[in-house]
């Protein structure tokens, strides 16, 4: 049987129906689409606010706890000098021992007898004695560098093993940096001034590299004041690179002795060390006042490491500087 023109009209329109029909949908589905995104796009940056909002307060929480103990050790040195005793800083102390992992869920829940529904919220952090590292602040000041000065950025740098030529960088940099601008100076030398670091981690800016950074971190910092190094504290390759005649020997002999017994006076000193040492007050001492506060959340997935440098100006403790600390991205071989 022939179509006739009504019925090949009515199954292109039935065609052209169904073809609008499918286009709606897809319209749908694709608007649908895009909103259920946006939706979930939006409750993931409402929980990554949330979690960060709450490790800003724990870590804030991490810090007061660490200036309160920094707070009763001055408060212990105080007493002690009234009795006519000395105060010093040690290792010994309450403010060196690392806080090891502790789980917070439970104080984190709302309901206590639904702890385990919490968060997972794990801390742990140190106390670090900042003036157990050089200090670059030596460097600065005067004219040109002091001879003593260079030669222990230079054993420090030798004993990091850091390339060749990583001291005179620092010492030319930061000198830049520090220098200050004179009316002399020339429009572009404005622009090749390197900006003033205001800890270790932004000597990056000088082009050192992170691995470099890494090596030096246990062995110098950069302090607002220039101040000596804590022998009760500092690391035998800072003893040793301290003084013109120093050895490795001689520094870990007084690092193995002060673990018994610390230094109560600086003039102890001289027992451990060769004889011609000589050993400032300016140099080195036996108490700090500057103190690196180490901090570690874990909130469920997340991992935010956080670093702070503190004062201690006898009961007063100032918060010089407080830095996020990005993790090293691991890269498969």
């Amino acid at each position: 049987m022939m179509k006739t023109p009504r019925d090949a009209n009515r199954q292109s329109q039935r065609g052209a129906a169904l073809l609008t029909a499918m286009i709606i949908v897809t319209l749908v589905a694709t608007l649908a689409s895009a909103m259920v995104w946006r939706q979930y796009r939006a409750v993931q940056i409402e929980a990554a606010e949330r979690a960060r909002a709450q490790a800003s307060w724990i870590l804030q929480g991490s810090l007061d706890w660490a200036r309160l103990i920094l707070r009763e050790d001055a408060r212990a040195d105080r007493d002690a000098l009234r009795r006519g005793e000395q105060a010093v800083d040690h290792l010994g102390e309450v403010w060196a021992v690392p806080l090891a992992e502790a789980r917070l869920s439970t104080f984190l829940a709302a309901d206590k007898s639904n702890a385990d529904e919490g968060p997972e919220a794990f801390l742990s952090g140190s106390l670090e004695d900042a003036q157990s590292r050089y200090n670059l602040r030596h460097l600065l000041g005067g004219k040109v560098v002091p001879p003593l000065e260079q030669k222990v950025l230079e054993r420090l740098t030798v004993s990091a093993g850091t390339p060749p030529g990583t001291a005179a960088l620092i010492i030319a940099k930061l000198r830049r940096a520090y220098a200050g601008k004179s009316e002399s100076d020339a429009p572009g030398d404005a622009a090749a001034t390197p900006l003033q670091p205001r800890n270790i981690d932004q000597l990056s800016w000088f082009g050192l590299s992170a691995d470099a950074i890494d090596r030096l971190r246990p062995l110098i910092t950069l302090l607002p004041i220039a101040t000596p190094v804590n022998l009760n504290t500092a690391p035998r390759e800072v003893i040793a690179a301290l003084f013109d005649g120093m050895d490795l020997a001689s520094a870990e002999r007084l690092v193995q002795a002060r673990q018994s017994k610390p230094l109560t006076k600086l003039e102890e000193s001289a027992n451990f060390f060769p004889n011609g040492v000589v050993v400032a007050a300016d140099r080195a001492s036996v108490n700090s006042a500057f103190f690196i506060v180490n901090g570690r959340l874990r909130l469920e997935e997340r991992v935010l490491d956080e670093r702070s440098l503190v004062q201690r100006r006898n009961l007063e403790m100032l918060v010089l500087d407080r830095q996020r600390v990005v993790p090293p991205i691991e890269t498969k071989p």
